[in-house]
């Protein structure tokens, strides 16, 4: 008996059509446990949280720059370009509501190494 070729295998890390790989609870604890290790404000508490095709980082603002009150404010937003394959990092322009490309790269710790040790003031102002 005559067997056909088996059907072609995707890699395991390959994102397969439909299936939406970002934002996901493995990453999500990740990027909290590399929040640990941050240079700046280390006596506040951020949070991570799950938005489309990524995570936003939200802390209080100890400053007070942005928020007089002291209260949350969006520092931080990882996304993840599958087509591309690489983390894209922004901070946020508060002044102009906007978030600002900062860096990417195809490693989310490598990416995030410049929001935890920040010595422009960029992420936690």
């Amino acid at each position: 008996m005559k067997r056909s070729a088996p059907a072609p295998v995707a890699p395991a890390d390959a994102p397969r059509a439909g299936l939406r790989t970002q934002p996901n609870e493995l990453d999500l604890r990740r990027i909290e446990r590399l929040l640990e290790k941050r240079i700046r404000y280390r006596y506040v508490s951020p949070r991570v949280e799950a938005c489309d095709d990524g995570y936003r980082v939200v802390s209080p603002c100890c400053s007070r720059n942005v928020d007089t009150a002291g209260g949350d404010i969006e520092i931080a937003r990882l996304v993840w370009d599958g087509a591309g394959g690489s983390w894209r990092l922004y901070s946020r322009d508060h002044a102009r509501g906007e978030w600002m490309f900062y860096d990417s790269g195809r490693q989310i710790d490598a990416v995030l190494m410049a929001l935890l040790a920040d010595p422009f003031r960029v992420f936690w102002p």
